[in-house]
């Protein structure tokens, strides 16, 4: 059983409670900031939940904590283009395919599983240009690269 599906909940866990909050604030922050009719009110809260799901999936960084059984722990991901690989060292452009966030460069240790559109590979396999999305969890890392579609 290959460490991703294994560890499915825990990413899916992280995933939820960030969305959950994401929701939590755009609700928030509707209500507050709304005025005039309820019904004027109710579909700014729509219109503002809907742009705020939207905003968490096109994340470029971000950290969540989890529950384990061993109590709480972090996950973190960053996402963007790769600019180089130096061994174990990968320096991504977080970001979107038009516009950069900061570079960060990222220690990924040798256990990591790394796919390559959608098949196993090694860092050393993964290339400059590729879209990477590399999750640390408590007990793996994982390097998910794709090669762009052209166009």
């Amino acid at each position: 059983m290959s460490s991703i599906r294994k560890h499915s909940r825990a990413l899916l866990v992280a995933v939820c409670c960030v969305v959950a909050g994401a929701t939590v604030s755009a609700i928030t922050s509707a209500g507050a900031a709304t005025s005039g009719s309820s019904s004027h009110r109710a579909a700014q809260h729509v219109k503002t939940r809907r742009g705020g799901l939207r905003r968490l999936m096109r994340a470029v960084q971000g950290t969540a904590v989890v529950r384990t059984a061993d109590g709480f722990a972090n996950v973190s991901f960053e996402r963007g283009k790769v600019d180089s690989v130096n061994g174990q060292q990968l320096t991504i452009a977080e970001g979107t395919r038009t516009a950069t966030y900061k570079t960060v460069t990222v220690t990924v240790p040798a256990s990591a599983v790394v796919r390559d559109n959608r098949q196993k590979a090694t860092l050393s396999d993964v290339k400059p240009g590729q879209r990477v999305l590399v999750v640390t969890a408590p007990k793996h890392t994982y390097v998910i690269a794709r090669t762009p579609k052209s166009g």
